[in-house]
Order: C-alpha cells, then structure tokens, then sequence
C-alpha cells in the first residue's frame, strides 16, 4: 500500500527484479528527495515527511528487494547492502536522477553515505536518520530477532497491538498512528493472518554487515551539508557514536529527540521543523 496521495511506480533493477518506488509530486527545478527506509521498512514511512515537500520537489521512496511491493529473490545474498545500494543507483538511473538530497533511515542512512561516495556527483545533501558508521550490539541483537520471524497475527488491530509492545519507545501516538504502522509492517496472507511485510532471509545479511566499521564511507559528508538526527534513547546509534561524528565534522547539523528510540520517524513535533528547514535550504 502506499498513501497521501503517492503513485506506486515500478522499475527493473539488475537481475530483473521489480522494483516498487513510491512517488509524490512531480519533477520540478528543486532537487529531488530520495528517501530510504530501514533494513526491513518501506518507502510508505516517509509518506509524512513527503507529503510536506511534495509540492515543491519530486519525492522518491524505494522497497527495496524482499521489502513491501518488491519482487522477493531467489537467493538470500541478493539482500546484501552492496547489492541494495545498486539497486538504489538503478532506481536513480531509472529516474533520471542527477542529483538528488537523501534522506536515509538506519540502513537507509548507510546506503546514503555509501551513495555519496561510489557516487559524489550524485548526492547534494544527506540526512542521517538514528544511524552511523557504528552499529550498537545490542540494537543489532534485538533486529536480528525482530528481522528474521514472522510474528503472524490474527488481524490488523492484534498486529498494531504487537508492534506497540515490540516497539514501546517509538514516538506514534494513538491507536490510528500503530494502525498505519501496522499497515506498512504486515500484509494479509491467503490463510488469512497478517505477515511481516518482507523476506525473512534478510536477516542473515546481517552475520556479517552492518557490524564493522564504516566510518569510510562517513567521510564525504565533510563536504556535504548533512544533518544527523538521534533518538534521545537509541540502541542502534549510541551517543558516543554520535558524538565522534559530530566531532569529526563539527559542521554536521544535528537534532535528538529525547526518550525516543530506534528510530524517529522524522515528524515529531520537536524534529519535523528543524528536518523541513534542513531539506528546504537545499536547492
């Protein structure tokens, strides 16, 4: 499903797999908005944030392979982030995208750094959503097994339930907000419960990605205005890690929210304004 208003485009990535992108709004002479969801997510996350700059620029939001309207893979590596990020790259090229400001949440803001460095021409400005060059463990431990289950569900409202326990220090608020939540997370099976809305093999991408050290490709963000934002109470992007980014390139815009975890969702009240003034600045 996609919502707000967004088209559910279709392109061909390497290999022949189809791939859905979400679209809002129309090519004009802004840069456009590429969004890129988290390891498991889809682009219906950012159908908020999208929904407030689509009248201004084209915003993009891919499922990636396994992920949400995408066709699933034959084999597992398919699913490895070197290969994501070329995918992401075909969709650019599918678009005829020669610049574009890239928003990226946990993988997502991996595969934007890793964009800006295989492809510097590319990338106009970054935003790091809750993720860096160094993973936490423990958020890792705790992906690994949310990742790699199904969790089936009697209904919509019993998965909405669930992922309010699974997921207490995301910052939604009201039953209608898990609801949506639910809607990007699971999809109704032909033996009628709810699924998780991807391939659950993907979780073996992570045996032996996303846990080294990636600071490589945190380095051509020097010369980028990028902007780092936090959940206050993250186990995924520590504060130290933070911090050591911060300090390395003391231009780096930044933004927490305090007792939100992994991750923001980029439309709290105390963040929407300061990541709308960020993408707004960029031409």
């Amino acid at each position: 499903m996609t919502g707000g208003g967004a088209a559910l485009r279709r392109v061909r990535v390497r290999g022949g797999l189809s791939v859905a992108v979400h679209a809002w709004g129309e090519m004009t002479d802004r840069t456009p908005l590429l969004c890129l969801p988290g390891l498991v997510r889809t682009g219906g996350d950012f159908d908020r944030l999208a929904r407030r700059h689509a009248g201004r620029r084209l915003v993009l939001a891919p499922d990636y392979p396994g992920r949400g309207e995408s066709e699933r893979a034959l084999l597992w590596r398919r699913y490895l982030p070197e290969r994501t990020l070329k995918d992401v790259i075909d969709v650019c090229a599918a678009f005829r995208l020669r610049r574009v400001v890239a928003v990226g949440t946990s993988l997502g803001a991996v595969l934007a750094m890793g964009l800006a460095t295989v492809r510097p021409r590319l990338v106009a400005a970054v935003v790091l959503n809750d993720a860096g060059p160094v993973f936490d463990p423990a958020g890792l431990a705790f992906v690994r097994g949310f990742v790699g289950r199904d969790h089936p569900q009697g209904s919509l409202a019993e998965a909405a339930a669930w992922l309010r326990a699974a997921l207490p220090l995301l910052s939604l608020r009201g039953e209608e907000e898990w609801l949506e939540m639910a809607r990007l997370t699971f999809r109704e099976g032909d033996d009628g419960l709810w699924h998780v809305n991807w391939d659950t093999r993907i979780v073996r991408t992570l045996e032996r990605e996303m846990a080294g050290d990636l600071w490589d490709l945190f380095s051509p963000l020097a010369t980028l205005p990028a902007l780092l934002v936090r959940g206050g109470v993250s186990d995924v992007l520590s504060a130290e890690t933070a911090a050591r980014m911060r300090q390395r390139f003391p231009a780096l815009v930044y933004a927490e929210v305090p007792g939100v975890g992994h991750a923001p969702t980029l439309c709290e009240p105390g963040l929407a304004g300061t990541v709308d003034a960020f993408i707004e600045a960029q031409p």
